[in-house]
């Protein structure tokens, strides 16, 4: 049996997806800014997909500019703003947002900006009195995804909002929303927020396209030049196939896939809870209403993460030892340093995320497959 667990990394393009590219890349594979019928036919289906994304993200009348994915989203839409500013001054970004955020700092501040990071509390969700003491005039940008992809932590964007408009009203807030989207409710034109990122390939649809959503009134600047496609935000012949399978993985996203991961989600952590009792839970706990559906952090002490993942696998099931990004550099996370786990806690750590496609019975076969490994390694570990 095999069970994919690392949903949160990249998912598997639906059915339903892949028959949608292959019927734009073999009938209507023809460039959208032509004028010829072909090409026009091929524009209607951006449009269509342009509008079901909107809606979905409750944006209608809003801006959605197509990207290749969640991390050219999140830096047009942090440098694009930047850029329209007159002066320097302050932006603020929490402390564990995807390396798509964080790692601009450096450019930002050498733009001119002064870079400060918010911490977050022991479950990984913003301190908001650390955010109240940073917030004046000069600050003109805030960053705080929406949902943390290591920890599954749910940022309370409701709240950063009302803190905002008292205290720097004339800043803008962007949001990653790439593990967010569709997998919590979003009301993007009542939020109050400037802009949202999201990505293709986490929701089933394919890699190498993905979305910035931005108010209709905020304006910003294109970091990519040329032909001057998406009304000049993003230049660059649109990306039809993967424009169409994303429309469709939007449009084909089951309405119960929340609830239903949710509950995969409570049953995994009490199957591990009850295999390993030395079990931690990394994030917020399973009752909260910061905890997302779809990701479980999980400690295993006192078994490293790196030995368990590769023990899993030759079980047939896939996890993360942390984001996807960073799993090759053999390093502490730093979320999980962020929010103040020790490094024996964190090197323990194993990331579990779920798709509306997982399984009761797959989520039965992986806490058995960690049950048997854990019994065997644990005896090993250098006291």
């Amino acid at each position: 049996m095999e069970v994919y667990l690392d949903n949160s990394a990249t998912t598997r393009p639906s059915d339903a997806v892949v028959a949608a590219m292959s019927a734009a890349m073999t009938q209507t594979w023809h460039n959208p800014s032509a004028l010829y019928r072909p090409a026009m036919a091929a524009e209607k289906l951006v449009s269509a997909a342009r509008k079901d994304c909107l809606e979905a993200a409750g944006a209608a009348g809003h801006r959605l500019i197509f990207t290749s994915g969640g991390t050219e989203a999140d830096n047009l839409a942090i440098f694009g703003h930047l850029r329209r500013q007159k002066k320097p001054g302050r932006v603020l970004i929490l402390s564990v947002e995807h390396p798509a955020v964080l790692a601009c700092a450096a450019e930002i501040e050498r733009l001119g900006h002064q870079v400060a990071l918010l911490p977050v509390e022991s479950d990984g969700v913003l301190n908001l009195a650390a955010l109240e003491e940073q917030l004046d005039e000069r600050v003109n940008l805030i960053c705080v995804m929406q949902v943390n992809n290591e920890s599954g932590a749910i940022q309370p964007l409701e709240e950063v909002v009302r803190l905002r408009n008292a205290k720097a009203p004339g800043a803008a807030i962007h949001v990653d929303g790439v593990q967010g989207f569709l997998r919590l409710p979003l009301a993007f034109g009542r939020l109050g927020i400037q802009s949202y990122a999201f990505s293709g390939h986490k929701i089933h649809a394919c890699k190498g396209i993905g979305g910035l959503i931005v108010r209709k009134d905020h304006p910003l600047s294109p970091i990519v030049f040329g032909g001057g496609q998406e009304e000049g935000y993003r230049s660059g012949t649109e990306n039809v196939p993967g424009i169409v399978g994303l429309g469709e993985a939007v449009r084909t996203y089951p309405a119960d896939g929340p609830a239903h991961m949710a509950n995969l989600k409570r049953r995994l952590w009490e199957g591990l809870r009850q295999a390993v009792p030395e079990a931690h839970i990394n994030g917020p706990d399973i009752d909260s209403p910061r905890s997302a559906p779809h990701i479980l952090n999980v400690s295993l002490p006192p078994v490293r993460s790196q030995t368990m993942l590769f023990a899993l696998e030759g079980d047939g099931v896939y996890v993360s030892a942390g984001s996807a990004c960073a799993s090759r550099k053999q390093k502490v996370s730093g979320v999980l340093t962020a929010m103040g786990l020790s490094t024996a806690r964190a090197d323990t750590a194993l990331r579990f995320s779920l798709c509306p496609e997982n399984t009761g019975e797959e989520i039965d076969y992986a806490v058995s497959c960690v049950k048997k490994q854990y019994e065997l390694l644990r005896r090993y570990v250098r006291r």
